[in-house]
């Protein structure tokens, strides 16, 4: 397949993505969800994963899957921008453990079909290494069965399969866990990001499948998180873009003193800096895409888009003035999810301290 095709499957997919988005209701969506439910909305999961397919992307063909990192990026840049509350990143991460394992062909091939998954596994610091496992497997006449409280896990109300690793006695392993089966408890949580949805779980002697052995969790969790990484920062690209674009065409609007106040030197610089942002924000995601370095360039991208998402919806609240900060403007949920995203997988700093250390710095 040429280039040129290639970027017209990329643009047709975003095209596809943000029309999807735009007719599903965007931010709206966050104010409406039923506080009984998950905390995600289930027919804008059921179009984005059933009828687009945003569910299979970067998984295996095989398994019904399609795509791979690029394609990801970019329906993660446009469902940022969209701000759709969907278990899209969850289901992502659980997806790209389970492709990294052996025995998952069947969970992966229901999850490409749209059925949302959790990655229960990160620690407080939001990311996950060896002996700083949250659950404890133990074996079973039947197989095994998995024990521990995730005091904040992403997606897992809702979620059909959960992707556990868990301490063995020959180290960590990675774990799945059939909810429809096993039904383990789950209690949604209220957060910051009204868009995106966490929940304490707790397994209690719950059965589930083991799918790597000998303490090999690293292999499979590894360069899932870093995906997950690059996918996130595509999500904090598309919110940025979002919100310079909306304050600047807000900024040509609003008068103040008789003149549209995007006339004022000091509105000017703050855009300026605003776009300078945000095209950095691109090009590490683009450069994170086409990487061979996933680890080196997932913390380059996370270094910079976490900080980089959260200033400018900073300063788009700033330049809204008074109407910014009120319930019904969508400045403040972009500003919600860029606090929140800054911490979601270990923060900036954390992100800084691994790239120093995968350079040997």
């Amino acid at each position: 397949m040429s280039r040129t095709d290639v970027t017209t499957e990329l643009d047709d997919l975003r095209a596809a993505v943000r029309g999807a988005a735009a007719d599903l209701g965007g931010p709206d969506l966050c104010r409406s969800l039923d506080p009984a439910g998950p905390g995600w909305d289930a027919d804008a999961w059921s179009v984005m994963a059933g009828q687009i397919g945003v569910a299979g992307l970067g998984l295996p063909e095989s398994c019904g899957g399609l795509g791979g990192l690029a394609e990801l990026a970019v329906a993660a840049e446009e469902l940022g921008a969209g701000l759709l509350p969907i278990p899209l990143l969850s289901t992502i991460l659980a997806g790209q453990v389970l492709v990294h394992t052996t025995g998952a062909d069947d969970v992966i091939t229901d999850i490409a079909a749209g059925r949302p998954a959790a990655f229960a596994g990160l620690d407080r610091r939001g990311w996950w290494s060896p002996g700083h496992e949250i659950f404890t497997a133990t074996e079973t006449g039947a197989g095994w069965s998995l024990s521990g409280h995730a005091p904040a896990v992403l997606g897992a109300a809702g979620a059909r399969w959960l992707v556990a690793v868990a301490h063995t006695s020959d180290g960590p392993d990675v774990f799945v866990v059939d909810t429809a089966a096993t039904e383990p408890a789950v209690t949604p949580l209220r957060t910051l990001d009204l868009s995106r949805a966490q929940a304490a779980l707790t397994l209690s002697s719950t059965p589930a499948r083991r799918l790597t052995i000998g303490g090999s969790a690293s292999a499979a969790v590894g360069p899932a998180l870093d995906a997950a990484c690059i996918v996130l920062a595509a999500e904090q690209l598309g919110g940025a873009q979002v919100s310079l674009d909306r304050t600047a065409a807000y900024a040509k609007e609003r008068r103040q003193f008789g003149r549209a106040i995007g006339s004022f030197q000091a509105v000017k610089h703050t855009l300026a800096d605003m776009l300078i942002l945000v095209e950095s924000s691109r090009s590490a995601v683009v450069r994170a895409v086409e990487a061979t370095d996933l680890t080196e360039a997932s913390a380059v991208a996370q270094a910079w888009c976490s900080d980089a998402y959260r200033t400018v919806t900073a300063e788009a609240v700033q330049l809204h003035g008074g109407v910014g900060f009120t319930w019904e403007h969508h400045c403040h949920l972009y500003f919600r999810r860029a606090r929140a995203d800054a911490q979601l997988f270990g923060g900036s700093t954390f992100h800084r301290e691994r790239l120093a250390t995968s350079l040997a710095w």
